[in-house]
């Protein structure tokens, strides 16, 4: 479920993960601009564009109450515009200067008009940004500032005759600050609500990774483990007859090449899920039904190995199955690695609730070095573990050594 939140094969990623497609093409292209790859050029002349046709618009149905448009205020108009181009570089600075630019064309008695977009644009990135305090600062200087110039400084500002604002008019203005801090927020908010939506999908993508690595490496390790001791042993004994026993030697050459065929196989199955990941295995995973193969393969190592079953015996999940299998392959592996005794026995237990795994050997443990990675124990613990099973290895009080595993029929979590 988490892949398809992600990304849907052939359709673009659900926006409500990413935010809306529009509102993200422009956060892509301002995230650039305040990473310093990119400045927000396209969206600043749209709004500079837009402050000066607009403000000429507006100086007609003004005319006789405002200062008409000239030169210098056509220029305070552009460098409103133009200061947008900072905004994600240095916000607070912009977000201060767009609303003493705003102020300056207040005061020169200027048509009223869309000049606060500077101001509310700037502040608006300010908060996205961060810079909440800072924001709220500079729209209150801007509101303070036109408190003044409307109300106190109007009769030594242009235009001539001016009178006093009305003061239901500030409550349009303390109406247009409350919206433009309150979407601000809700921008804010949202974009990191975005933002830990990624971090939250790449740590599941991130673990669901390393999880499959690690199955993919106890399962090469287990194979190959118990496989590459099997052609070991039967090594030594071929080259100990070589000479003596030559038809015991080409016996002990044949197992090798089965074992070898064998983990080849196996390796190559694992490997295919890799490659086609969508794809079902080719071939069954093994089971405790393939109990008899391990038998025969640790007595072509030297190894005698016992098996008694008990309990009524149930089909058991995949997953599980599989694990109490490599489990009893890596304790077998164990016994012909590390142990002087040539005898182990394999106990199964089914109940209602579990299958309990026991493999034991007499001993007593040899000193010879193994060849092993000293991971076996350990990668059998966590295939318990991950199917909320447990591991219990140890020598025995009266010599030898014992693995006792528990696997729950059903899986925690319906793991598979």
């Amino acid at each position: 479920m988490d892949e398809e939140h992600t990304r849907r094969p052939g359709g673009p990623v659900p926006w409500r993960h990413a935010g809306p497609p529009g509102l993200r093409r422009w956060d892509d292209g301002e995230q650039g601009a305040a990473d310093g790859n990119r400045l927000p050029w396209v969206s600043t002349l749209f709004v500079t564009v837009f402050l000066q046709v607009g403000s000429g618009f507006a100086e007609h149905g003004q005319i006789g109450d405002r200062t008409p448009l000239d030169g210098y205020g056509r220029a305070l108009l552009l460098v409103a515009g133009a200061i947008l181009l900072l905004r994600h570089r240095f916000p607070v600075v912009v977000a201060f200067a767009a609303s003493a630019v705003t102020l300056v064309y207040l005061g020169a008695g200027y048509p009223y008009g869309p000049v606060f977009l500077s101001a509310a644009l700037a502040c608006f990135a300010a908060v996205v940004a961060g810079h909440r305090h800072a924001a709220w600062g500079a729209l209150g200087l801007l509101w303070a500032g036109h408190l003044l110039i409307s109300h106190w400084l109007y009769a030594w500002l242009p235009p001539d005759g001016d009178r006093a604002a009305p003061w239901a008019q500030e409550l349009l203005v303390v109406a247009w600050v409350v919206a433009i801090l309150a979407l601000s927020e809700l921008v804010r908010a949202r974009r990191e609500q975005w933002a830990r939506e990624r971090a939250e999908r790449q740590q599941a993508a991130k673990r669901r990774a390393d999880e499959e690595r690690l199955r993919i490496a106890r399962e090469l390790h287990d194979v190959l483990a118990h496989s590459i001791s099997v052609i070991n042993v039967q090594a030594g004994v071929g080259l100990a007859l070589l000479d003596s026993d030559p038809e015991q030697a080409r016996t002990a050459l044949t197992t090798i090449k089965s074992a070898s065929k064998e983990a080849l196989g196996e390796v190559r199955q694992v490997l295919d899920t890799l490659r086609t990941p969508g794809d079902a295995p080719r071939a069954p995973a093994p089971g405790l039904d393939r109990l008899p193969e391990l038998v025969e393969q640790a007595a072509s190592a030297g190894l005698t190995v016992e098996v008694a079953r008990e309990g009524r015996e149930s089909a058991l999940a995949p997953g599980a199955d599989l694990a109490a299998f490599r489990i009893v392959q890596e304790a077998l592996t164990n016994v012909v690695r590390h142990s002087g005794s040539r005898r182990a026995s394999v106990r199964v237990r089914h109940t209602e609730a579990a299958v309990e795994l026991t493999v034991d050997d007499d001993g007593p443990a040899t000193r010879t070095d193994a060849g092993g990675s000293g991971n076996g124990l350990a990668g059998m613990r966590e295939r318990a573990a991950a199917l909320g099973g447990t591991i219990e290895a140890g020598p025995r009080p009266d010599g030898g050594f014992r693995v006792r595993a528990v696997l729950p029929q059903r899986p925690e979590g319906g793991t598979t």
